[in-house]
């Protein structure tokens, strides 16, 4: 029977055993800040009044903080109520209501951009396939032509996140065309 030998150490190896070790570190991570609500708010608007050709809107401060005066009364309620007009005149408002860290701001605003499944380019209140301008009033103000500015703030409470976006001037004017 023929016998086998194994040379120890295996001389094969030893090449290898003679490189220097290399050290492999993990590609820099480049830190990169979340975006603002206000980058984000005026991002999903802009996107939308682009595609419908109406100008981009700019940012208000003022707005934004009295926004997020009322968003953070609304965590207090178990439903969405709007402040009273006396308390932001000329401007209009959406709402909108998620759960607690599960919505972001953009998602829930998305829900005012899926009504315009149903808008329809009449003259206000005439703007809804399905006949009822509330079906489409979040999404008609996104896009009003005449709204300028927008402040938009964000509050979350236990259970629920509310978003309250404040619009300047106010659309939806009955008898009028949002764009």
């Amino acid at each position: 029977m023929p016998t086998v030998r194994l040379l120890s150490p295996p001389l094969l190896f030893l090449p290898l055993l003679a490189l220097p070790l290399l050290t492999v570190s993990a590609p820099a991570q480049v830190a990169r800040a979340e975006p603002s609500l206000a980058e984000v708010m005026l991002a999903v608007h802009n996107r939308e009044r682009a595609l419908v050709g109406t100008p981009p809107l700019r940012w208000n401060a003022q707005m934004a903080a009295g926004a997020a005066d009322y968003a953070a009364k609304l965590v207090g309620l178990t439903y969405l109520e709007h402040s009273p007009r006396a308390s932001r005149p000329g401007q209009g408002e959406n709402l909108s209501l998620g759960a607690a860290g599960f919505h972001s701001a953009e998602v829930m605003a998305g829900f005012w951009v899926e009504e315009k499944k149903d808008f329809v380019n009449g003259a206000f209140d005439q703007v809804s396939r399905t006949g009822n301008w509330l079906d489409v009033a979040h999404y008609t103000q996104m896009i009003w032509r005449t709204t300028t500015e927008i402040g938009c703030a964000v509050s979350t409470g236990a259970r629920r996140t509310y978003l309250v976006c404040r619009y300047s001037p106010k659309g939806n004017r009955d008898g009028q065309k949002s764009h």
